[in-house]
């Protein structure tokens, strides 16, 4: 029989609060995902004159589920290095970026203000680059699980911009 303090149980009680850890990261990220979907698209997206290279709707649910799905393993990633102890810093900034995410659809799809969107997914680019780059330093796979987050992130911005100047 082992006892309490025993390396395997301690081994265990590890893995259990790294895995308790993982979902806690995960539930966060999809609960920031679920405010900003609130104000989904409906029927003034749908009246917006888009251009030709606009994704169909249907395209945007995978892509920010894998998305999601990532930021949450980068986060939990790097509060492996140390926990909220020693990464309060990247931590918080990743908590900043995903208060913005959730902005940016508040300001786009529920004021229907692109040019508000704009400026904020702006600042979102900036802060996901700097969390990109903060957590790349701490642990390169929760950096590079940031890189799609980016280029897509960059996608939307031009997507914004182009909707902003269609639909004046």
């Amino acid at each position: 029989m082992q006892s309490a303090g025993s390396p395997a149980n301690a081994t265990y009680r590890a893995v259990l609060a790294s895995g308790l850890a993982a979902g806690g990261w995960i539930l966060l990220t999809f609960a920031a995902a679920a405010v900003g979907s609130q104000a989904g698209p409906g029927a003034w997206y749908a009246g917006l004159t888009k251009p030709a290279w606009n994704p169909p709707n249907w395209l945007f649910a995978p892509i920010w589920t894998a998305l999601y799905l990532g930021m949450a393993l980068a986060a939990w990633r790097v509060w492996r290095q140390g926990g909220w102890r020693r990464q309060r810093g990247p931590l918080v900034l990743y908590l900043v970026q995903l208060a913005l995410n959730a902005l940016w659809s508040l300001l786009f799809f529920g004021l229907q203000r692109p040019d508000l969107a704009l400026a904020e997914i702006l600042a979102l680019w900036l802060v996901i680059g700097l969390t990109l780059g903060w957590f790349y330093q701490i642990d390169r796979i929760a950096g590079l699980l940031f890189v799609p987050y980016l280029a897509w992130v960059s996608f939307a911005a031009f997507l914004n911009f182009t909707l902003w100047q269609l639909n004046r």
